[in-house]
């Protein structure tokens, strides 16, 4: 399987999705939006997968490219690729599947637990994954539910968490790809964001977090890399 992954910012790589890439022989190639790269053929590639960043949906003005990745990404999807979108990725993919994306109620930031809704635990996506999971969330915004969409797991600052569109199309609100160096990356590119409130923790706090973390999330991860339909 081709893998191409859609990068908005330098710190905020595929991490442990390259790490999975690379253990089942997948290769991966790479679009550095904010570089100036260009977007690949759609032969090019068996999954796309679209990473995060600062910037919301919205920011044409300011990052033009924006608007030819959103038109790229709603091409793939009517091409019958598979897709994964992480944080600003998956809101990225429900605004091309329909859906809106907007502030959330709560900024969230730091490692709080997401609970699996039934019907993602009903479904062969999430089989034998546990059905709360302590994660690494990083967003001031969130999508609806794209139509159609099966929602996959919430959070107490955040009812989005994750959907799976045509067992094919997998977004994540929040991080299952971090590992303590692209943590210690992002913490240090991202620290003005981390003000005083119900859902930030601090540096300190998230760098402090046991490295059995990472393992169980990095293991949640291939399990559904692996099962999403290709």
């Amino acid at each position: 399987m081709k893998i191409h992954c859609l990068m908005h910012v330098p710190f905020e790589g595929p991490a442990q999705i390259a790490d999975w890439a690379e253990s089942r022989g997948h290769p991966i190639a790479f679009s550095h939006l904010f570089a100036g790269d260009e977007l690949p053929e759609l032969d090019a590639f068996d999954r796309l997968v679209v990473m995060g960043g600062p910037m919301g949906v919205g920011d044409e003005d300011q990052y033009p490219w924006l608007s030819a990745e959103k038109a790229f990404i709603r091409a793939s999807i009517e091409a019958g690729r598979s897709l994964v979108g992480v944080c600003l990725g998956a809101q990225l993919i429900a605004e091309a599947l329909g859906a809106g994306v907007s502030r959330n109620s709560h900024q969230e930031i730091g490692w709080f637990p997401i609970r699996l809704t039934r019907d993602a635990q009903a479904h062969p996506l999430c089989k034998d994954l546990p059905a709360e999971l302590l994660v690494l969330h990083w967003h001031g915004e969130t999508f609806e539910l794209p139509p159609g969409a099966l929602h996959l797991a919430e959070s107490e600052a955040c009812v989005q968490q994750g959907f799976l569109v045509e067992d094919r199309i997998l977004g994540l609100q929040f991080h299952l790809e971090m590992t303590p160096t692209s943590l210690r990356t992002l913490c240090s590119y991202c620290a003005d964001e981390l003000l005083v409130a119900p859902f930030v923790q601090t540096v300190e706090q998230m760098l402090a977090v046991s490295p059995v973390r990472y393992e169980e999330t990095a293991r949640v991860l291939e399990r559904l890399l692996d099962r999403l339909a290709d």
